[in-house]
């Protein structure tokens, strides 16, 4: 599995990661595709406090133990719960981060977060002392480095401007490629990662795909999902799956250190690990897909 540096920190993270949402609640279940991730060459695991309530969280830690050395655990805080209210609410203080930490820290079975990330952001938040609280995290030894996920373009901004993030965690994908214009080489110049998520599109990008397009997705119709599918069919061939195609295409922008599909199966996930084994994509590939897919922008999210 190759490894890419994330940002200018120290962590080398496997190109293919596994973002953990997908396993489920069932304990014995996700330990196993976790376990399996990790035996075959994944070292990124990707959770969040948000995730089915914190339990994500104690599955990847039950399923980390005894080998957590080998393992680099990102999860993010800032939807908190308040007793007595249905749902979350969006809290990025200082107070709640250091005190979600140590929640997410116990859950986690760890003393310790590789890489703690905001879980949202927008330009209404107290930014500096969000900041100040990842800042004190990585003072205080409870986190080794912190990034955001976001979609929002200014608000990336403010953080490359304004903090020591090594990473964004960015969806982008064939049908999502927003992030192109503005976002991935304002971090390609500053010596920022993305972590691409949802590389799959939700599995429009998969073999059975075709069977999720009805709703269309962004600025795509079911008509225009169908059609591009049809088109991308002449880049897959015996070794490589249009699934496979789509994630190295997630992984073919420089700024790009790891891509994170889930895998709510084992053969999934055994799935996305092949993608590792594969050539990246030719110039000439990557230039069909990009005439044959929109470059969509941001708009209602800035």
């Amino acid at each position: 599995m190759r490894k890419n540096r994330l940002g200018k920190s120290d962590l080398y993270v496997s190109e293919i990661g596994f973002g953990c949402m997908t396993i489920g609640t069932e304990e014995a279940k996700g330990a196993s595709l976790i376990h399996e991730a990790l035996d075959r060459g994944i070292n990124f695991l990707d959770t969040a406090d948000l995730y089915d309530a914190g339990r994500n969280e104690e599955i990847v830690g039950k399923a980390i133990k005894g080998r957590r050395s080998d393992v680099i655990v990102a999860t993010k805080v800032g939807n908190r719960r308040v007793p007595g209210q249905e749902g979350w609410v969006w809290d990025p203080s200082k107070a709640y981060i250091k005190t979600a930490v140590k929640e997410s820290l116990r859950r986690l079975q760890t003393d310790y977060i590789d890489l703690y990330q905001l879980h949202g952001g927008t330009l209404d938040d107290p930014i500096e002392e969000t900041i100040e609280a990842f800042e004190e995290l990585k003072q205080e030894g409870f986190i080794r480095y912190y990034g955001i996920s976001s979609i929002r373009p200014n608000v990336i901004r403010e953080y490359v401007k304004r903090s020591n993030i090594v990473s964004v965690m960015n969806q982008y994908s064939i049908l999502d490629r927003r992030a192109e214009e503005e976002v991935l080489p304002l971090l390609a110049e500053h010596g920022i990662s993305v972590i691409a998520r949802g590389p799959i599109a939700s599995g429009i990008l998969s073999e059975r795909g075709g069977n999720k397009v009805d709703n269309g997705y962004l600025n795509y119709s079911r008509e225009e999902l169908v059609e591009l599918r049809e088109q991308l069919q002449s880049l897959v061939h015996e070794s490589r799956s249009l699934a496979q195609t789509a994630l190295r295409y997630s992984l073919s922008h420089p700024a790009v250190a790891v891509a994170i599909p889930g895998a709510s199966s084992l053969q999934q996930l055994l799935h996305n690990i092949e993608s590792s084994e594969i050539p990246p994509l030719t110039a000439e590939e990557l230039e069909t897909i990009r005439r044959v897919s929109k470059a969509n922008q941001y708009t209602a999210h800035r």
